[in-house]
């Protein structure tokens, strides 16, 4: 009796795996004057599916009661988010396998209503703010330098980037160009496959990582950890995301920083 109670416990906190729209990179030549751009937050995405709050992968979010109590039954994506910076935090809360009161320090942030009809801007407007349901501002683009102006003012205060979507086609999943993502700095994906130990302030920490890159060139990975991060690393074959600003001469790419593990 307790494995089969097991069992479904674990078959409870998986769904199957949403289809929803996702983001293909911008370059200067496109032009996206009259789209619409948003600050890109840095937390969780998350599918509302009218009962679960569910990942891009599947698992089904241990979301307390208070926090969904005034959800809609119909559809919603999102971001699960609480300020900049704050990543590594917002992860912690939400991959715990039960809800507590740090979820009062979450909101969920719409930036889309599957399968709703009409053009972006009119399936946005079917959603309620709420305490815990925040609607992300969307900005009409004038033109690029619009754009860039609006980028390095996110960029300053810490934020990830921005993204830009075509306000009128009617809402589709899967990977298109009328969504994109812009930085100023372009981030890769490498395998950690090894550690170096930490100096000064950083003795007994992690140093640096040491990731293969998919050309399999090697490269060091030291900044952009937490200290809670240099205490408990990545672990060897692990997935991790981190940014760089354009290559070396030698084809490495230049400031490599940490960004977030791969769920």
């Amino acid at each position: 009796m307790k494995l089969i109670v097991l069992i479904l416990f674990f078959v409870s906190l998986s769904a199957s795996k949403p289809e929803l729209f996702l983001l293909n990179k911008y370059t200067p030549d496109m032009n996206v004057s009259g789209w619409f751009m948003s600050e890109k937050l840095d937390g969780a995405r998350a599918y509302w599916n009218g009962k679960n709050l569910i990942s891009r992968n599947g698992k089904v979010f241990a979301t307390p009661k208070y926090f969904t109590k005034y959800f809609p039954l119909t559809e919603l994506d999102g971001e699960l988010w609480s300020k900049r910076g704050d990543f590594s935090n917002i992860s912690s809360i939400v991959n715990t396998n039960k809800g507590d009161d740090r979820w009062k320090t979450l909101t969920y942030n719409v930036f889309e209503v599957p399968n709703a009809k009409g053009a972006l801007q009119e399936r946005l407007s079917l959603v309620e703010e709420s305490k815990y349901i925040k609607i992300v501002k969307q900005i009409k683009i004038k033109n690029s330098k619009d754009l860039d102006l609006f980028l390095k003012g996110i960029e300053s205060k810490g934020g990830e980037g921005v993204v830009v979507r075509n306000g009128e086609p009617p809402y589709y999943s899967g990977r298109n160009s009328n969504a994109l993502k812009v930085k100023s700095y372009v981030d890769e994906e490498c395998e950690v496959i090894g550690y170096t130990k930490g100096n000064g302030k950083f003795k007994n920490l992690l140093g640096a990582l040491l990731c293969n890159l998919k050309n399999d060139k090697i490269i060091k990975i030291g900044s952009g950890f937490t200290n809670e991060e240099r205490t408990h690393p990545p672990k060897i074959g692990a997935i991790i995301t981190f940014k760089y600003y354009g290559l070396t001469s030698k084809g490495n790419p230049r400031f490599p920083v940490y960004l977030r593990e791969r769920e």
